[in-house]
């Protein structure tokens, strides 16, 4: 008896020993000891990075994903493939080629939803070799804006609509450290014999709008739970149009590109392709009309157009209509009837084919003005001989122009003459429309630096009306292919992404890794807004257009150390970069980028009524997007109550046994005492 007290006894010591003594372990080479609470923390939680899903809401309802209730979700982590007949939520880990399915099932079948606490999702490059397509987008994408009737056509081929669905769980596409956290806790829990412990996800991506109950954008704007999608479009004139000038003004050669995409992942959306390949072939042209002379003498005005919020109701687009309308300081010298033509740059990323670079002009309607446009394409093209650039027009049996800005022209005016040029013809190319697949290795940058290259030249001919491909001034036009791949690395990409050189000469980028989702409009919309509440590619693009399309008077140039230059003409460059920015004669201006029907009064947003004579107005589903606190997502693994009661019950029992040990001791000893 004295035996057993005795290893009691020392049992419960070196428990008491390993309770107050700290613990030497190792966990990736992280942790080696705990001697604090946020240590056994860090040992305890892993963080998981990636992408969240969040809740986007409009004037009839919700789409994208939340937290059910008010509080955190918490789940057993299970793979798609182990779902079981169970009552018991599960966070399902899926992959990029079982999104699709899983998603259309969840939307399907309820009794399977109601399985669901939370979606994990692995992705990554060698996804986009394995799938045949992935866009969760629709076949007529935004086909309620479309200025002709036939709007079953199927644009999007690979269409799954499923970015457009409400989930009423919560979504993360897990970044690769995210992938490697995850299956390093499930690989544990294989090595692992014990089966009283669960991997568990927990998910705090709680939205404003689902705590407050508001489920539409005129709701949650009037409760203040929510902002509008949208931002800072810029535009930027070659050369600069003297405004206070009383000269008669050149017919206007509009050229526009895109700056925003989507994804069902807020920020990741990179939109390689689908628009961000036509931006940086603008960009290109841009660069490489800004080393050619002699701009004023030519018989029209260039001016360069980039929009956002063109993916949720062609935000961009159709405010700067309306701001033309309004003959706003944001579209100081400019004017609707001024436009003679618009050339758009859609998606050109995927243009190469058989060493050839082949590109489609999409037309407006058939007038001299459009056949102009594509006479000057073509001219071009025959100017880059060594290039091998191929101008098609496209197929007469479209219904129409593809998707694209040029949609929100034509519904405001039905004669507009314009062109689209994309990479396809009678449908998408490209497999990953608006889907987080849609990155740098979807496109090759030398279908982009040709586009630039036909593009800029087209430009030339278009404003010099020259139309001699011998001419030298024309020859003399080249883009530069390294500008064009560094950009391409600047927007599309995590490394070095917004930190690279080109972007940090001219803004400080408040984030490293692109995102190019629209976002949500902060403040009051202006045409000179704070700065703060512009997005880093806004701020680039405005600096960049700037620097390029700028005139300097004499050879010295002015400082402004505080962003602000003497004279009207001017604006300052450079200085988020440099502390001292420079003055330069330019025409560049901001745009605010949201819906038609929105109104900003006294710090609050109220939606306007509708209004017969904007028919694109009519049909504006008002986007809004949820406000939100912190989005956080770790794992980690819990024990199981039944353990938790089995190590309640022996305590219990080594309690008891003590005690009766403890007892017995006693009375032997007490005993003994009276023997001696």
């Amino acid at each position: 008896m004295a035996m057993g007290l005795t290893r009691l006894v020392a049992i419960a010591f070196a428990l008491l020993l390993v309770s107050i003594l700290p613990l030497h372990v190792s966990l990736a080479g992280e942790i080696t000891s705990i001697e604090s609470v946020p240590d056994l923390q860090k040992l305890m939680y892993v963080a998981v990075d990636g992408y969240p899903c969040v809740r986007l809401l409009n004037l009839s309802g919700e789409i994208g994903c939340s937290n059910p209730g008010l509080n955190k979700v918490v789940a057993p982590i299970i793979k798609l493939k182990d779902i079981k007949d169970s009552d018991q939520q599960h966070t399902i880990l899926v992959t990029a080629d079982e999104m699709e399915d899983f998603f259309t099932r969840v939307s399907s079948d309820v009794s399977f939803a109601s399985k669901i606490g939370g979606v994990l999702v692995e992705s990554g490059s060698s996804f986009q070799h394995k799938l045949t397509g992935f866009s969760p987008d629709k076949k007529f994408p935004q086909a309620q804006f479309s200025p002709y009737e036939n709007v079953d056509y199927k644009w999007n081929s690979a269409a799954s609509s499923i970015m457009w669905k409400n989930y009423n769980f919560p979504v993360y596409l897990l970044s690769e450290s995210g992938i490697s956290a995850v299956q390093e806790i499930l690989s544990k829990k294989k090595m692992k014999h014990e089966t009283y412990t669960t991997d568990v996800a927990e998910f705090n991506m709680v939205m404003e709008t689902t705590k407050a109950g508001t489920h539409n954008s005129e709701a949650c704007l009037q409760e203040g739970t929510c902002l509008p999608l949208g931002g800072y479009s810029v535009w930027s004139s070659l050369p600069p149009i003297s405004v206070s000038s009383s000269n008669k003004r050149k017919p206007i050669v509009l050229t526009v590109a895109s700056m925003d995409s989507a994804s069902f992942f807020r920020d990741k959306s990179f939109g390689a392709d689908s628009p961000i390949s036509g931006l940086v072939a603008l960009l290109g042209a841009v660069d490489a009309l800004s080393r050619v002379d002699g701009f004023d003498n030519l018989k029209k005005q260039l001016v360069f157009l980039v929009l956002t919020g063109e993916t949720w109701g062609y935000l961009g687009s159709r405010r700067f209509l309306h701001e033309l309308d309004l003959h706003s300081d944001a579209v100081a010298g400019l004017t609707d009837t001024s436009i003679e033509t618009v050339l758009e740059l859609g998606s050109v990323g995927k243009g190469l084919s058989g060493g050839v670079n082949t590109f489609f002009a999409h037309k407006t309607r058939v007038s001299s003005v459009t056949n102009m446009t594509v006479d000057a394409l073509k001219i071009a093209q025959d100017s880059l001989a060594s290039m091998k650039i191929k101008i098609l027009s496209a197929d007469s049996a479209n219904p129409g122009i593809p998707p694209s800005s040029l949609m929100a022209f034509m519904k405001k005016n039905p004669q507009t003459s314009a062109v689209v040029l994309e990479d396809f013809d009678t449908k998408f190319v490209n497999k990953f429309y608006h889907s987080h697949l849609d990155d740098l290795s979807n496109i090759n940058s030398s279908s982009v630096v040709a586009a630039a290259s036909v593009v800029a030249r087209t430009l030339y001919i278009l404003a010099s009306d020259n139309k001699d491909t011998s001419n030298s001034a024309l020859g003399s036009i080249h883009v530069n292919a390294s500008f064009v791949e560094e950009l391409l690395t600047c927007l599309l990409a995590c490394e070095p992404g917004l930190s690279c050189n080109l972007v940090k000469d001219y803004i400080s980028p408040t984030n490293t890794c692109p995102g190019n989702y629209a976002g949500v409009i902060l403040g009051e919309p202006s045409s000179k807004p704070y700065l703060g509440y512009v997005g880093d590619v806004s701020r680039f693009l405005w600096n960049f257009l700037a620097d390029k399309t700028s005139v300097q008077k004499g050879n010295t140039t002015s400082v402004c150390s505080k962003g602000v230059c003497s004279k009207s003409d001017e604006v300052c460059i450079k200085a988020e970069s440099n502390k001292e920015g420079a003055c330069v004669v330019s025409t560049t201006r901001y745009v605010p980028a949201y819906s038609t029907r929105l109104k900003y009064n006294d710090g609050a947003w109220t939606i306007l009524p509708q209004n017969s004579s904007d028919s694109m107005g009519m049909v504006d589903p008002v986007w809004t997007e949820s406000n939100w606190d912190t989005i956080r997502v770790r794992v980690y693994t819990v024990q199981h109550s039944a353990y938790d009661n089995a190590v309640l019950v022996a305590g219990i029992t080594v309690t008891t046994l003590a005690y009766i040990g403890i007892m017995a001791t006693k009375s032997l000893i007490t005993k003994a005492l009276k023997q001696d």
